[in-house]
């Protein structure tokens, strides 16, 4: 079985001279050893400039019925930037829509997740983030039928548990100072959000056995 990743920079691939910064598309194949990960994820993109540069297409034309195709994006429809950008429950809908028929037209299951929350405390309170995006993508879903993980919920239930200052280990921070990140996750991050999506794809009885 083949399972796609079609997302941005929070799922995408680094290099060891990244470290600590990795995705969690990069941790994803080890809980699942049955399966084959093709990691599409491209940081900096949206639903909007994914589509436009091409990369849906590209990945239209390698799709096999009964391939698992994960869609994650929100970090960057957001942006101000108009090449990104895309209002929450207009642009951004239109395009989940498109990522869920193209993976349908050649048999694939599409499986939509909604963004891992950023970790921004305030006054000892874990921020919402995202603003619309994540119940968006749960309206489309729901539209479509097609199989949703609420990873925004997930992630934030984790990061709020853990508290503001262990929560850290999660995203990029090193102990030097040279990096504070709210928003990329480290290793740890990395293999955290994708046991969970590891151990959802599993619920949802579209990948066999459990996370190793």
């Amino acid at each position: 079985m083949k399972i796609y990743i079609l997302g941005d920079s929070i799922s995408a691939a680094y290099t060891p001279e990244q470290a600590p910064q990795e995705g969690w598309g990069q941790e994803l194949g080890s809980l699942l050893p049955e399966t084959e990960i093709i990691n599409k994820a491209a940081g900096g993109r949206s639903t909007k400039s994914y589509i436009s540069e091409g990369r849906l297409a590209e990945v239209e034309k390698i799709l096999e019925a009964g391939d698992i195709v994960l869609v994650q994006f929100a970090h960057n429809d957001w942006n101000p930037i108009k090449w990104r950008y895309c209002e929450a429950d207009i642009g951004y809908k239109d395009n989940l829509r498109i990522f869920v028929d193209t993976a349908r037209q050649y048999g694939a299951v599409p499986v939509l997740l909604s963004p891992i929350c950023m970790r921004i405390w305030q006054d000892g309170q874990l921020q919402p983030t995202h603003s619309d995006y994540p119940k968006a993508m749960r309206q489309v879903a729901s539209e479509k039928g097609a199989a949703f993980i609420d990873m925004y919920k997930l992630s934030y239930d984790e990061v709020e548990t853990l508290g503001e200052e262990n929560s850290k280990r999660l995203y990029l921070y090193t102990p030097d100072g040279s990096k504070r990140d709210d928003a990329h996750t480290s290793i740890e991050g990395a293999k955290l959000f994708a046991r969970i999506i590891a151990d959802e794809l599993i619920k949802l009885g579209l990948v066999k056995g459990g996370a190793q």
